[in-house]
């Protein structure tokens, strides 16, 4: 019987010598002429493990956790040796996740279309392909899906309004360019599931009446573009895509774009502006993308784990996917814990699960050891929570309550020796780096805001400037033409109310 051994060709775990490892097992494979297959997967997304390699066995998958090339003759002269971490799928911080949108990440060849199916892949499809547009957009609306970054808008509502305008021509545009800090969920699904998004785009062009997709993915992902035009290409060959889908009467095809690096551009507007050949830079509003999009046309805009979590929708009903979660968030979020924390990495699970839990039990706190101090969840716009936040459900409303924002889904911890008068500064300064320019507000007031704080940093009339700087933040928070310059007093003015101590006029040489 063949041996399967498998090891991630993921850019996480790429980074952290998984190639090397690849080829070593190759080697010795041939050198002890074993009937063995070396099988390349995405992440499992326990990054802290990486390289994780696994080898198939009767009860299950053994892992190796953390393997480097030293280590890979004893893996084939001692199958349980010290190194083994047992089944990996009991491995607590797998074990406890519920896993919908990343089922097969880890599991399965992303290119392999034949074992995507034979793991669930292409069933919602062919459900959709037997109903009317109207029946599947009323799926999604029903099963609560939201938009998986941002404001988490209904993912149904937006599809109805494209459905509903009326052009000859409409489209269908993923937004991958993830650029929240401590953020990969996408990358991992486009480098460990790709099929997924594809049949999750296929899904939604169906429902609207679209025919044509396009995937922008930020530059920095070679990885993820590489095997994301390969997957396409396989869907295109195989009839999952083109002007018979499945081989029947459907039609829809798909492109990958590459961005150019702009954070600006994870802005549905700035986005379209770059995808037609332009400099991205915000939109007004209205009209909104559902109405006048790409190239004038209806267009729906979601992001990679919007698309990805539309198929489980699909192959399961809405009411499966509505059981999971609380309140008005439904379903799963992928959560990406990075940062100052011991395990860090992927998780999924259902709405409501805490913070704490997030940073303890799947965490296990700081990598320094240190406790934690702040906490920033939803990118580098999101807000810088003390312990005493840390009960707070893990879930839309919740967190609006406490002026925060999930976003992206990113976590991002520190320890007690953070300085967080920095972090706002640096808020502040990230703003006017990656401002588009279109808006003064955003433009300038984050500029003179980042000029303000280093006055208070050096102990400049501090009551004066903290004050300057809070107004400061309310010009930028209702001014500004997009979530950028809007949402960036966020974590200016967490960090000012939860942690006032790090304000008192110390000189930047002393707080280092």
């Amino acid at each position: 019987m063949t041996q399967l051994i498998y090891v991630p060709d993921d850019a996480a775990a790429l980074s952290v010598g998984a190639e090397d490892v690849a080829q070593a097992i190759a080697a010795e494979i041939a050198r002890r002429g074993l009937d063995a297959k070396l099988i390349r997967t995405g992440s499992r997304g326990l990054l802290w493990l990486e390289p994780l390699v696994e080898f198939a066995s009767p009860k299950g998958r053994i892992g190796y956790g953390s393997v480097n090339v030293a280590d890979v003759p004893a893996l084939f002269e001692d199958p349980a040796h010290s190194g083994s971490l047992g089944l990996v799928e009991e491995i607590p911080y797998l074990k406890n996740q519920q896993r919908l949108t990343f089922a097969r990440c880890g599991i399965t060849d992303p290119l392999s279309l034949q074992e995507y199916e034979s793991h669930g892949g292409l069933k919602g499809l062919r459900r959709a392909l037997e109903m009317t547009g109207t029946d599947i957009i009323e799926q999604v609306v029903d099963s609560g899906l939201r938009g998986r970054g941002g404001a988490g808008f209904p993912t149904g509502i937006k599809w109805r309004t494209v459905a509903a305008a009326m052009a000859e021509q409409k489209y269908i545009v993923c937004n991958a360019d993830e650029g929240d800090s401590g953020t990969f969920a996408d990358r991992m699904l486009m480098e460990g599931d790709p099929f997924l998004l594809i049949e999750g785009m296929i899904i939604a062009g169906i429902a609207v009446g679209a025919t044509k997709g396009f995937v922008y993915i930020r530059s920095e992902y070679p990885h993820a573009i590489a095997k994301m035009n390969r997957a396409i290409a396989i869907a295109r060959e195989d009839g999952v895509l083109g002007s018979a889908v499945l081989g029947g009467g459907k039609c829809f095809d798909m492109e990958i774009r590459i961005g150019a690096g702009a954070y600006i551009c994870g802005e549905e507007t700035s986005l379209l502006e770059s995808l037609e050949g332009r400099r991205g830079q915000v939109r007004p509003k209205p009209p909104l993308p559902a109405i006048e999009g790409l190239f004038g046309k209806p267009t729906v805009i979601n992001n990679v784990l919007s698309l990805a979590a539309v198929p489980t929708i699909l192959a399961e009903g809405a009411a499966f996917y509505r059981d999971f979660g609380m309140g008005r968030s439904r379903g799963t979020m992928p959560v990406q814990l990075a940062g100052n924390v011991r395990r860090g990495g992927l998780i999924e699970r259902a709405f409501g699960l805490s913070l704490r839990e997030i940073i303890e039990e799947y965490g296990g706190g700081t990598a320094s050891g240190r406790p934690v101090r702040a906490v920033q969840v939803g990118g580098p716009l999101g807000s810088y929570w003390p312990s005493h936040l840390f009960d707070t459900p893990f879930d839309y409303e919740t967190f609006a309550e406490k002026s925060g924002m999930i976003g992206h889904g990113g976590v991002v911890v520190f320890d007690d020796t953070v300085n967080m008068a920095k972090q706002a500064r640096f808020a502040l300064e990230f703003c006017a780096i990656e401002s588009c320019g279109k808006c003064t507000p955003c433009r300038i007031g984050s500029t003179r805001g980042a000029e303000t704080l280093d006055k208070i940093m050096q102990g400049e009339n501090v009551a004066g400037n903290t004050a300057l700087v809070r107004d400061l933040c309310e010009v930028l928070r209702d001014g500004s033409l997009c979530a950028l310059g809007g949402l960036t007093p966020m974590p200016v003015l967490s960090a000012l109310d939860h942690f006032p101590e790090d304000f008192a006029g110390k000189t930047l040489a002393a707080a280092e």
